[in-house]
């Protein structure tokens, strides 16, 4: 059994694969967007999961599943219309999207992806 670890720091690792299925650390916007509304954090958002999946070999067509965090419900429509546009057609993940408090109060939204590593 072969566990692989990526970019793992004390507290976790970026992504974990194991018989190929990648396991992603939840992704939030990068630094510059923070500032943003809903649809731009979620840009940025997806562009870090487009960057990591990249890095470990997947891509969105190989998703299995996500769960996207919302710190306010209302958003909920925003995300969607880029997260729709996001996800390749035929190749929606299964999803859940909860509304919870997020550790900084500048982020949005969040996600974890699960993914197959291509072969």
């Amino acid at each position: 059994m072969s566990i692989q670890r990526h970019d793992t720091q004390a507290r976790m690792s970026r992504a974990v694969i194991h018989n190929g299925v990648a396991y992603l650390c939840g992704q939030v916007p990068g630094p510059e967007s923070r500032d943003g509304d809903i649809t731009e954090q979620t840009q940025s958002m997806l562009a870090r999961v487009d960057a990591l999946l990249e890095e470990i070999g997947s891509d969105r067509e190989h998703m299995l599943a996500a769960t996207l965090y919302l710190t306010n419900a209302d958003d909920a429509a925003a995300m969607n219309a880029v997260w729709d546009a996001w996800v390749p057609e035929g190749h929606a993940p299964t999803r859940t999207c909860v509304c919870a408090p997020l550790p900084a109060k500048e982020l949005l939204v969040e996600v974890t992806v699960t993914a197959i590593v291509k072969s």
